[in-house]
């Protein structure tokens, strides 16, 4: 399983919206230094928002805003989902260009692009209608609550 620590920003009825930094990730990955996401996200502070479905364990109503929480997301969604969105079109485009190349070079230059467009729009009608979307969604693990400070709590004083 990946986890990732984030906070909470929304709470709905199955689910609460979390916002995290994708780096604990980007250090495990192979491609860390030269990963396009891994340096946006560094370089931006940009934190991404997730919506995490409720477990059996941590329901929805359980977490408050603010509220750190940990996300899971079986490597098996990961490989899955990755081998569904890079290989599928590229598989479509490849099948494009061997049934056009008879017809020439521009042809083929076209089917490979159709075949790219029909690739993508055969992984959305399967994501969407064929497969389950709960498997590619991360799930909470675990919350806990924020520790009010004094730090953080504003005092007003009259004169």
């Amino acid at each position: 399983m990946l986890r990732e620590m984030g906070r909470v920003v929304a709470v709905e009825t199955a689910s609460v919206w979390v916002e995290t930094i994708p780096s604990s990730l980007c250090g495990k990955c192979a491609a860390r230094a030269g990963c396009g996401q891994g340096i946006v996200s560094r370089a931006s502070g940009h934190r991404g928002l997730v919506q995490a479905l409720e477990t059996s364990a941590v329901r929805a109503r359980d977490c408050r805003v603010d509220d750190e929480v940990e996300i899971e997301l079986p490597e098996s969604a990961v490989l899955k989902g990755s081998l569904l969105v890079y290989f599928a079109p590229l598989l479509f485009a490849i099948a494009a260009v061997l049934l056009a190349q008879p017809y020439g070079e521009f042809a083929t230059v076209i089917a490979f692009v159709l075949g790219l467009a029909v690739g993508f729009a055969v992984v959305r009608v399967v994501t969407h209608w064929l497969l389950p979307r709960q498997s590619f969604e991360p799930r909470l693990y675990s919350v806990t609550q924020p520790q009010t400070s004094v730090a953080n709590t504003a005092v007003i004083a009259r004169h």
